[in-house]
């Protein structure tokens, strides 16, 4: 997907200031005093029909007073005259408008009507339109300054900044902006988008993804509005190797016709949204300070995967710390080779060379043993990422260039590895350390977090897009099947059942369980019973034909009591499987990305613990199992404490097909829980002991 149709909206040649103000610090007037000062090379056209001219520059009466067709044109007027202004920028020619004019879809639906208006009147133009409702954007290379925000009285962007925002809030996008600045982070192009009317945060990310002027991306996002693009755009940053680093606020839970699915009561929209991030190699970071600590590493854009962490620190305490918060992340801390803790410790008697690699405060006696520990942690260690705890010595002006002297050396040698620093310095000292190439925190464990990300995109940049398993022909009942009819279409569609059967009487019951052997599974068969557990619907070992007919007779019974009116045709006879481990598959259809396929602990537990994993439907059998071998009660599979291990490829092999089934399906299939699925030990299976299908109309 190609996102050039944006160019006359973020690197313009020509703009139009519709509601232009002489007043500098007027939202009219802002973006042509902020032009001015920041050298755009452009021509420049306010329009204001009181004025001659506007700051110095000649002004029109209207638009279609303009000597030239300008690329993009601001709109800054109010109401009706905001509407008329894209008309007018339209016949013009104009192909791109950016509206600040506020009152539209955040107000109320009659602001959503007129909103409507101005986004026809943009696409009968061929126009790309940036809002309304939005602050606008800055592009500092080429000066373009299309916004009013007042960030620039405290500062103008660093120079040269390579690291790109994309903000769905204008206000917070700006914060971000402001405080990259003030810690010497070069963002040189933000852009806000409002309303989102026609642009969207995905047609914005997209542009950054392609952009040659871009090598780092930071968003922020309250909701995602649409996931074509979004997703065309993650996965075009991917491939161009341009990491993405994204603030998404919000959460809440999926609701209405998905809330009799257990599986949708435990997918909250943010749920669903974390995995789809996931998916693209997206960094989720959890604050404002996380974000930029992240973006300010990537720019080093040096992305290595399958990621360790080595550590250097003249603080034992130190150490522990940074272990500790590598040890929250899942950073991974391997010891120092046997051979090189030897050497180390021929080089200073009482370090502790393992990992974090203690070299204590003998390095400042003897300078040069900084350069052999920390070439050690790169030569014999081998970590990719290596952090170095200095404190305060490393803000020491008389020690401090000895050391980066050592450290420098080394880093020259290694070139492909990050290096960061944690150290206490005043502003000029971190930036001379900095300007030697080092990343420089004062807390260690934000420097593990930042590095720890960059092995992530790295992953992520590795790994690529995974391929999609063929989709089968899907065609779905009228209307909810009965579990049965359930379980009859999954197993068509590659998810086995265990073996049962349906019985209209308890004389059928007690021929199937003869059949299939004792005990047996007893379960009401109703299409208006979903979950059958809730009404006391099922029963387990039962071990004799007297019992069959018994239990038979209760679940009857229990049915017209406690779901009066629905339709029963009778009981479910099914093999009861002894030894499996219950898991829970599932689907459910999100409002914006489509089906999304869980795994989970089956059983009672799955909404209890709600140990599960998402992922977008399709995907193949090797992505389903990163998604078992992810959850935090695997174990249970892989054979813990002398258990059989369980069949987890067959377990895998269910879940990439319920995700082909799913994407073939259409928008009709709602949901599906399957719980539990019943994993036997390794070679002999995984079978469906319960499925439920949600048909819509």
């Amino acid at each position: 997907m190609d996102f050039s149709s944006l160019d006359p909206v973020i690197s313009p040649r020509s703009i139009a200031i519709i509601g232009a103000s002489d007043e500098p610090t007027r939202i009219g007037g802002r973006p042509i005093s902020y032009m001015k000062e920041r050298g755009f090379k452009g021509a420049i056209y306010p329009v204001n029909p009181k004025r001659a001219t506007v700051q110095g520059l000649t002004a029109y009466p209207d638009v279609a007073s303009l000597p030239a067709v300008p690329d993009v044109g601001i709109v800054a007027v109010p109401g009706a005259a905001a509407l008329e202004a894209i008309e007018a920028l339209g016949a013009k020619g104009c192909k791109a408008v950016i509206v600040f004019t506020a009152g539209y879809a955040e107000v109320d639906e009659a602001g959503a009507a007129e909103q409507d208006k101005l986004v026809a009147a943009a696409k009968k133009h061929g126009m790309r339109l940036l809002g309304p409702n939005c602050l606008g954007l800055f592009n500092d290379a080429i000066g373009f300054y299309a916004t009013f925000t007042a960030s620039f009285d405290s500062g103008w962007p660093v120079k040269g900044g390579r690291i790109g925002i994309a903000s769905q809030s204008g206000a917070y996008g700006t914060h971000l902006f402001s405080l990259a600045r003030d810690r010497n982070i070069g963002a040189g192009i933000v852009v806000t988008t409002g309303n989102e009317a026609e642009v969207a945060l995905g047609d914005v990310l997209g542009w950054m993804a392609q952009s040659p002027d871009i090598d780092v991306i930071c968003a922020y996002a309250e909701g995602i509005r649409e996931s074509e693009k979004f997703l065309a755009a993650l996965d075009l940053a991917r491939k161009n190797r341009k990491p993405i680093v994204m603030m998404k606020v919000g959460r809440s839970e999926l609701g209405g016709a998905a809330a009799q699915s257990h599986t949708a009561s435990i997918a909250g929209d943010d749920t669903i949204t974390d995995a789809v991030l996931q998916e693209y190699g997206v960094v989720r970071a959890r604050n404002t300070e996380e974000l930029l600590d992240i973006a300010y590493a990537a720019t080093k854009r040096i992305y290595p995967a399958s990621n360790t962490l080595g550590v250097m620190t003249v603080s034992g305490g130190a150490g522990v710390l940074i272990s500790d918060a590598a040890d929250a992340v899942g950073f991974p801390m391997p010891a120092m080779p046997q051979a090189a803790q030897e050497k180390l410790r021929g080089l200073i008697s009482f370090c502790a060379p393992r990992n974090p690699v203690d070299c204590t405060a003998q390095a400042i006696n003897q300078i040069e043993m900084v350069g052999e520990f920390t070439r050690s942690m790169a030569v014999d260690g081998q970590y990719k990422s290596c952090l170095i705890f200095f404190s305060q010595v490393g803000g020491s002006r008389t020690v401090a260039p000895k050391i980066r002297g050592q450290l420098k050396a080394v880093m020259d040698e290694h070139p492909d590895r990050v290096w960061a620093l944690s150290i206490i310095a005043p502003p000029d000292m971190v930036r001379e350390w900095e300007a030697e190439g080092f990343l420089v925190f004062e807390d260690p464990t934000r420097a593990v977090t930042a590095l720890h990300a960059l092995g992530r995109f790295g992953d992520a940049f590795a790994k690529g897009a995974a391929p999609s398993p063929t989709l089968p022909k899907v065609s779905l009942p009228a209307q909810t099947p009965t579990e049965a009819e359930g379980k009859r279409i999954l197993s068509e569609a590659g998810i086995p059942a265990v073996p049962e059967r349906g019985c209209a009487d308890a004389d059928a019951a007690v021929k199937a369980a003869r059949e299939f052997g004792f005990p047996v599974v007893l379960k009401i068969l109703s299409p208006d019973i979903l979950h059958k557990s809730e009404i006391g619907g099922v029963l387990l070992d039962i071990a004799s034909e007297d019992a069959v007919r018994e239990g038979f007779a209760t679940l009857i019974a229990r049915a017209k009591e406690r779901a009066p009116g629905a339709r029963l045709e009778g009981v479910l006879v099914a093999k009861q499987i002894k030894g499996a481990v219950e898991m829970a598959l599932g689907m459910v259809r999100d409002p914006v990305f489509g089906p999304v396929a869980m795994v989970g602990l089956g059983g009672i537990f799955i909404e209890v613990l709600k140990d599960v994993a998402f992922r977008r439907c399709p995907f193949d059998a090797v992505e389903a199992e990163a998604m078992i071998r992810s959850l935090k009660g695997f174990p249970l599979l892989d054979g813990v404490r002398g258990r059989k291990k369980a069949d987890v490829k067959a377990l895998a092999k269910a879940l990439s097909n319920l995700s082909a089934f799913s994407a073939a399906a259409g928008s009709r299939l709602l949901s599906i829980d399957i719980n539990p699925m019943l994993v036997l030990p390794e070679g002999e299976g995984a079978y469906a002991a319960d499925a439920v299908l949600e048909i819509g109309e």
